[in-house]
């Protein structure tokens, strides 16, 4: 679109310049001209006094010798034979000066009584016709070289081309900005939609450029960001469809698997599991068909203190019913954390539900909060059999605790949430072994809430080691008798 828009700007240029170039250079040309042939006629008329008085020969060499065209070889005096006397005698003819002029053509200037141009070897010859006293016409002739005839035209023709020239590169800058004061605006726009197709849903495009432009662009921004709350409303349902089955479901399990031996309380074990694998099926599917918002505006955060004590408030009575130890500490003072409620809320949820599906009963868990400044660290620490490989279940994303019967009994939702919470705030997830002989679950939530470009990732898991090596010292403190229950 820029180059079309230059394009015609230089066609439509190059048509005007030559509409007015060529005719104002021929009247150049001919003003050229027609000074050259006045200076002549002047020059003609200078001798005709000379010739009013006297036809004498060296009067009239003297005459045209004072002129300055004379001086130079450019007149010529034509002086027809005066008629013959009474007697029979009569004069002859003069010619003064170069001749340049044919006799035939300087004869039919004397007989027109008009003077006349006629074109002859190295430029042209002005014919003067002239009275004299004995009524006979001479006739005077005045060359003009070429040269005098172009005078000044070559010149009027260069700045001529060269004003054109200096219209056309301007038009052609003048297109070239006007066109990418148009195009770019466009090209953002459409670049930006293709990013917005991708799923990078903090696509933005600048308000500027023409009125039309801006009117698309500002009507972009508003869709992108109507895109981005629907997400953020479908991202908050499926955290709340997680919290709001997984967790009675947990109960749920935990109760059939007190019902004893039977029929029926296999069954019902039964169908408890299946509901379980339709419910992970449910989310996994609708967490897969979300698109990724990669550089999306971050959601509101939250105070984890207060949505941990909330989540542990409903374990703890889990907790009691199946006589685990419960220990929770650095939760007495309120920590934000770029995380929304319902996100952490999820994530707290899976690892408590995997202490509780993982672990025999009367295995003793803790939950602890440190704050280290540029970060918030949640440990959630277990008495059970452990992980054999944190490593390896955290690379296939699965939790890979083996449950009182031995199977492996997670699909790997669990910590892919929480992995997730981490990563969107700059932390990381990692998985070792807790003071209390089982398993550690460290989460690290950077407090400035910016997702890590790749380039960065790593330092920010370097830092995460650090904190997380003071937070398992830290756990070893705050876990012991003076933690709260």
């Amino acid at each position: 679109m820029r180059w079309a828009l230059v394009k015609v700007c230089l066609a439509v240029t190059a048509m005007v310049v030559i509409a007015f170039a060529v005719p104002l250079g021929l009247v150049i040309r001919e003003m050229a001209s027609d000074r050259a042939f006045s200076d002549a006629e002047r020059q003609a008329g200078t001798i005709a006094p000379t010739l009013s008085i006297t036809t004498d020969r060296e009067e009239l060499t003297r005459a045209v010798l004072s002129t300055e065209p004379g001086d130079r070889g450019h007149l010529a005096v034509h002086v027809p034979a005066p008629e013959a006397a009474a007697d029979g005698t009569g004069g002859e003819a003069l010619d003064i000066g170069t001749r340049r002029a044919t006799p035939k053509d300087v004869e039919t200037v004397r007989k027109a009584g008009r003077a006349s141009i006629t074109e002859v070897t190295g430029g042209f010859a002005l014919l003067q016709p002239t009275a004299l006293s004995t009524g006979e016409i001479a006739v005077v002739e005045v060359f003009v070289p070429e040269g005098e005839v172009s005078n000044g035209v070559a010149t009027a023709w260069l700045m001529l081309a060269g004003v054109g020239v200096a219209l056309i590169v301007g038009s052609v800058a003048v297109a070239d900005r006007l066109g990418v004061r148009m195009v770019q605006p466009a090209q953002r726009l459409a670049g930006a939609a293709q990013d917005l197709g991708e799923g990078r849903l903090g696509t933005r495009v600048p308000e500027e450029g023409p009125t039309e432009l801006r009117s698309a662009a500002v009507a972009f921004n508003s869709m992108a960001d109507q895109v981005v709350q629907l997400l953020a409303n479908e991202r908050e349902l499926a955290a709340d469809l997680s919290h709001r089955l997984r967790t009675p479901l947990t109960v749920l399990r935990l109760n059939a698997a007190s019902l004893g031996e039977g029929p029926a309380a296999e069954q019902t074990r039964a169908a408890v599991q299946q509901l379980e694998h339709e419910v992970d099926t449910i989310i996994r599917t609708a967490r897969e068909q979300r698109p990724q918002t990669q550089g999306g505006q971050p959601e509101a955060g939250c105070d984890a203190s207060e949505v941990i004590r909330e989540r542990m408030g409903f374990w703890s009575a889990l907790a009691e019913d199946e006589g685990r130890e419960v220990r929770l500490a650095g939760v007495d003072r309120t920590v934000r954390i770029p995380v929304a409620r319902t996100e952490l809320a999820a994530a707290l949820d899976a690892l408590l539900g995997n202490v509780f599906r993982h672990t025999p009963e009367g295995t003793a868990f803790a939950v602890d909060v440190h704050h280290s400044g540029d970060a918030v660290i949640v440990l959630v620490s277990d008495a059970g059999p452990g992980i054999d490989d944190p490593k390896a279940a955290l690379a296939r994303g699965a939790s890979g605790r083996t449950g009182a019967s031995g199977s492996v009994g997670s699909t790997g939702l669990g910590l892919d949430i929480v992995r997730r919470v981490a990563e969107s705030t700059g932390g990381d997830l990692r998985i070792g072994r807790s003071v209390l002989g089982g398993t550690e679950v460290r989460i690290w939530i950077g407090l400035h809430g910016d997702r890590p470009e790749r380039g960065r990732r790593g330092h920010g898991r370097r830092v995460g080691r650090r904190t997380g090596w003071r937070g398992r010292k830290e756990a070893r403190t705050t876990t012991g008798p003076g933690a709260q229950h």
